[in-house]
């Protein structure tokens, strides 16, 4: 609790129901949101899986400091992965297959996690060793190009063997079934009926706290304090025994394991994949989360990732009817007001909250009630 509430530490039942409240406002939500309509709870669903990444992204950046501007490559993969193993897309294009699954592979939700998350920590792995020795922009411009590298294999992939279908995708993907009942209809229960867009809510939101309690556990074990003392300075992390490899590699996991989660809920969610969704933009979005929020800080990124997709999404709705009752007429297109609105955010944080919107508190300092500002923690140390 103390995490996610540094304010409440010192009071463990206040802390509770805060806990409590947030928990109920968050069961909530779709429900009163959906009441404007399905296009609202929609933008919420993929508010959690920014969540996702972006805390993913936040093991390799925000705690172990290794700049990964390729993240988007292990969101890809979960994609893909989950979209080969839950359609007929490989019984239709490869004769011996279609002998051994006639109507294609349909592999439960139980099976994929797990198996997104390994495949996509085995891509990190795969990342990690050959950047071992790297460090700021020449870590960024190589796990840069292994992004565009993964794209660019997903897009030729059509031949001469059929694997992805290269620009034109994979769909008819099967939804996610849990329990016999699939979250693309609507689900009746007491009376009540609960809409496909809500439903896969609830699961992601069930794996966002997952993956915030793992998020916690890591920050505050030996393995994320080492991934810290890595960030601070390499040499003398390595100087004080930290198997810095190791723990590199580790962390290249660890985040790309999230990645993979994400991008498999992403593929089940859409009933559709292609190259186009895994630009490099979006890796620059997702570490522009992590950057905005607050590096290392979990409240921060979530904060981040919520208003970096949130609000660019709700100007695709408003901005246009805005324009028109103001001048009368559309004066900027939406999605060039999003990127101007984006980079204007971005600048203005940077110059004035280099450290993020909700940056991580200082080491050694305690949070009180009515503090305004933390103060800096000199190497001197006060009786």
């Amino acid at each position: 609790m103390k995490n996610l509430f540094p304010r409440l530490a010192g009071n463990p039942k206040a802390a509770y129901m805060a806990t409590a409240i947030l928990a109920v406002a968050l069961i909530l939500l779709p429900l009163i949101v959906g009441q404007a309509g399905n296009a609202w709870v929609r933008m919420l669903d993929f508010a959690l899986l920014y969540i996702m990444l972006a805390l993913g992204l936040n093991i390799v950046v925000g705690y172990a400091g290794l700049l990964d501007l390729g993240y988007v490559a292990f969101y890809a993969v979960g994609a893909y992965m989950y979209a080969l193993l839950a359609s007929p897309h490989l019984a239709e294009n490869f004769e011996w297959f279609r002998m051994m699954f006639p109507d294609g592979l349909h592999t439960p939700v139980w099976v994929v996690v797990p198996l997104g998350a390994a495949l996509a920590a085995t891509f990190g792995i795969l990342l990690g060793y050959p950047v071992l020795r790297l460090r700021g922009d020449y870590l960024a411009i190589v796990t840069l190009g292994f992004g565009e590298i993964v794209r660019i294999f997903l897009n030729n992939l059509n031949a001469p063997y059929n694997i992805t279908s290269g620009p034109q995708g994979i769909g008819a993907i099967d939804p996610i079934t849990i329990g016999g009942v699939p979250l693309s209809r609507p689900f009746e229960i007491f009376g009540f009926t609960f809409e496909s867009v809500q439903l896969y809510y609830y699961l992601f939101l069930a794996l966002a706290v997952m993956v915030i309690i793992v998020s916690i556990r890591l920050q505050n074990s030996r393995i994320g304090r080492a991934w810290m003392a890595i960030r601070e300075d390499e040499t003398a992390a390595k100087a004080m025994g930290i198997n810095v490899r190791n723990l590199k590699l580790l962390a290249f996991a660890m985040g790309a394991s999230f990645g993979g989660i994400s991008g498999a809920m992403f593929s089940a969610f859409q009933g559709f994949v292609s190259p186009e969704s895994f630009i490099l933009m979006e890796s620059v979005i997702i570490v522009s989360m992590v950057v905005l929020g607050g590096m290392g800080h979990i409240p921060g990124v979530i904060l981040g990732a919520i208003l970096l997709y949130a609000i660019p999404e709700v100007l695709r709705f408003v901005a246009k009817p805005a324009q028109e009752a103001i001048f009368g007429f559309e004066v900027v297109p939406p999605e060039a007001l999003r990127m101007l609105l984006f980079g204007v955010a971005m600048v203005l944080v940077m110059l004035y909250r280099p450290e993020g919107l909700w940056p991580a508190p200082k080491h050694g300092a305690k949070v009180r009630p009515g503090d305004k500002a933390v103060p800096a923690v000199t190497g001197t140390t006060q009786a």
